[in-house]
């Protein structure tokens, strides 16, 4: 007769998991603040005192600024946005190339194109899944612009080399801590480690609200050209009497003050929120590092992590199972959570494909039908995007990583235990499978 649930056998768990649910009555409160006020925006896409945005979006960006220990923050529509405005920020434009992960959500790539611009991919590392400083000094050429780094799964990137050789080479560092507020490398909070940084407000990160990302940095030019592009900087810089015009046009990326005014009671909760996450993968990892073939991912030195997600590596040559039917047998143990229904048992074989082998970098489409901005007349470089340019993430992506979410806040030591034994219930009856 079968144990395991993947066969006929009975579950480790019957039950949803509890959703991550960290809106409550303060943001019910600054909501109603909001509409009761009859302003839920006010930007103007002209220059004017309300060009900045409302009372409830400046007192966000003061907040954050404060928060992260920042001279900048500014408010964007989402984190995909602040991407598009730190890229153009920098000035990249045609024939420019930009150093981008190949394992991460796919706008810390496509920010390059928005400018016409060439993403290049860098391999990761192998523990930390983060950029690797010498795949990146690898793929620096005299086009290379910026490099776009990810604090992948809330591990804050290698600031210390991958810095140093953006000065050797005069290169700014964009840093996408969209999954990573409130990590630190070396006492300095992630997202303000390079040039500019990114956060997200996205529905499923760490603190939400709904939509929404913040930029920060400590140079005021780079800060005041976000400001631009996000808010109509065609139309403002004439009489703002803005000199550089490069990349100055603008786009609506503007934060609304109902999101603003639920960010603001999002942050002071982020401490309370990261320490209980930290906690539960802590908790975990203790218990499956015992099961063979489990390996919790390692943190780097001198960081704290933000774990977005909990990273495991997997050793099919020690369990003798591949990983993907390993893992298919251990969430058919379990049971999706509330809220999240139809995204099953939140635990992944991998994280997302090598954003190179995604069809427009195949097929080098882009803008229009000429193929630019991979084949157009300003680029001068000569990019792959073939299988086998990063080999780690591929194997990281197709054979190694495991990540999962059930690690949040609202989760409790019997959900963890859950957790745990459906891992082992699947190691001792392997056979089965």
């Amino acid at each position: 007769m079968p144990r395991l649930a993947i066969n006929g056998g009975d579950k480790v768990r019957k039950e949803l998991f509890p959703a991550y649910r960290p809106i409550s009555s303060q943001e019910e409160e600054a909501v109603l603040r909001v509409i009761r006020s009859g302003v839920l925006s006010k930007f103007l896409g002209a220059w004017h005192e309300d060009f900045y945005g409302g009372p409830e979006v400046q007192a966000l960006e003061r907040e954050w600024a404060e928060h992260f220990q920042v001279k900048h923050a500014i408010s964007v529509n989402s984190a995909t946005s602040g991407l598009y405005c730190a890229v153009g920020a920098t000035g990249a434009g045609p024939g420019d190339e930009i150093i981008a992960s190949p394992y991460t959500m796919s706008a810390s790539a496509t920010s390059a194109l928005i400018f016409n611009s060439v993403p290049v991919f860098a391999d990761i590392e192998e523990d930390f899944f983060c950029l690797d400083p010498i795949s990146i000094e690898s793929r620096i050429t005299p086009r290379t612009r910026a490099i776009v780094v990810v604090d992948i799964f809330g591990q804050p990137y290698d600031a210390e080399r991958i810095n140093a050789l953006a000065r050797k080479h005069n290169l700014l560092v964009i840093e996408d801590a969209a999954q990573a507020p409130g990590a630190r490398y070396k006492g300095k909070y992630a997202g303000t480690l390079g040039d500019i940084g990114v956060y997200s407000l996205n529905y499923h990160k760490h603190i939400h609200s709904g939509e929404g990302g913040m930029l920060v940095t400590d140079n005021d030019e780079l800060a005041e050209r976000v400001r631009l592009i996000r808010n109509h900087a065609e139309s403002v810089v004439g009489p703002k009497g803005t000199g550089n015009l490069i990349n100055m046009i603008g786009f609506n990326f503007r934060m609304t003050e109902l999101e603003a005014a639920v960010a603001r009671e999002q942050l002071k909760k982020l401490p309370d929120l990261l320490d209980k996450r930290k906690r539960n993968v802590n908790y975990l990892s203790e218990r499956l590092r015992k099961i063979p073939g489990l390996e919790p991912a390692r943190e780097r030195d001198g960081c704290e992590h933000a774990f977005y997600v909990h990273p495991l590596k997997y050793r099919g040559e020690v369990t003798g199972i591949p990983r993907d039917r390993f893992i298919e047998a251990v969430k058919a143990e379990l049971m999706p959570s509330e809220m999240r229904l139809s995204e099953g048992v939140k635990i992944g074989c991998g994280y997302v494909k090598p954003l190179y082998l995604l069809p427009m970098f195949q097929e080098l489409t882009g803008y229009g039908d000429k193929g630019c901005p991979f084949r157009c007349g300003w680029y001068k470089g000569e990019v792959s995007y073939q299988q086998g340019i990063c080999p780690v993430v591929e194997r990281m992506h197709f054979s190694e990583l495991v990540t999962h979410e059930l690690i949040h806040a609202n989760l409790s030591d019997s959900d963890l235990d859950d957790v745990v034994s459906a891992f082992q219930k699947v190691w001792e009856y392997r056979g089965e499978l």
